[in-house]
């Protein structure tokens, strides 16, 4: 087994590691109030609808990021305007529908179009070794963000999230506040995908965050684990993948739902102790 050490000795792993730690903070955070909002089902699809961006990018020398910045932003705007129109339900079949659509596109374009079929899973599941400066910089933005719209826009989302009819009637931004996290969490997840992958961005954005709703008794609490697990997991997601020879979003996914597993037995066990 490769030391840990390696995880700050060798520099390939001393960036990935910076970058999970990072992207920890703003998929902790967002997390939260996606797993409060009930937008898991949004935060997965939005990593998968950027693959023909992603395609589209590798093959033509444009920075993935940004390619994908630009679908990711398009597909929450979709999302967003069929929730207003039509409710939580149209919101959910339109990202199911253009989910699907996405997907069955970037294999068309990856097989038949540029051909770039050796590239998808990196595209996918994301790289330890082709990470960078950039992501970097992109995921420490992502981290400072998610920080600063929890401070200001949290008691927005709380209110929305528990009444929100009362939160508009007391005047709370619920519309504005409602597209803010969707753009965010579009965001956020486009700068995870070059570590995890297009498929795997919730393995940091949703699996933390609902481990520890099983844990914590409070918002505060839900955010303060949400992030540890999410350091902890990321950390330790780049060490099996370096052991296993495996892509790290998968690594990381899998860890993830043990440790859900483990706390959802645990306190399962404690539930029937205590009725005894």
């Amino acid at each position: 087994m490769p030391s840990p050490l390696d995880l700050v000795d060798l520099p390939f792993l001393r960036t990935a590691t910076v970058e999970v730690l990072l992207l920890a903070v703003a998929g902790g955070l967002l997390g939260a109030w996606i797993v409060l909002r009930r937008l898991a089902f949004f935060a997965h699809a939005v990593g998968g609808a950027t693959f023909p961006g992603l395609v589209v990018a590798d093959a033509s020398g444009v920075r993935p990021i940004a390619a994908a910045l630009a679908v990711a932003l398009a597909y929450a705007g979709g999302v967003h305007r069929a929730g207003s129109r039509a409710g939580s339900r149209a919101a959910d079949a339109v990202t199911g529908v253009l989910l699907v659509a996405a997907l069955a596109l970037g294999v068309i374009l990856a097989s038949d179009v540029f051909h770039s079929g050796a590239r998808v899973d990196r595209l996918l599941f994301g790289t330890l070794l082709g990470l960078d400066g950039g992501d970097i910089a992109a995921a420490a933005v992502a981290a400072a963000t998610a920080m600063v719209a929890t401070l200001l826009l949290g008691p927005a989302w709380l209110a929305s999230g528990f009444d929100r009819d009362g939160a508009r009637t007391l005047g709370a931004p619920v519309g504005a506040a409602d597209a803010l996290l969707l753009v965010l969490v579009a965001v956020s997840v486009v700068t995870a995908l070059p570590a995890v992958g297009a498929l795997l961005a919730t393995a940091l954005f949703i699996v933390p965050a609902a481990t520890a709703r099983l844990l914590a008794g409070s918002v505060p609490g839900l955010l303060a684990w949400s992030v540890a697990l999410a350091a902890a997991e990321g950390v330790g997601g780049v060490y099996v993948a370096l052991w296993a020879d495996v892509p790290p979003g998968a690594a990381i996914a899998v860890l993830g739902a043990a440790v859900f597993g483990v706390v959802s037995l645990a306190r399962a066990g404690v539930g029937r102790v205590a009725a005894a």
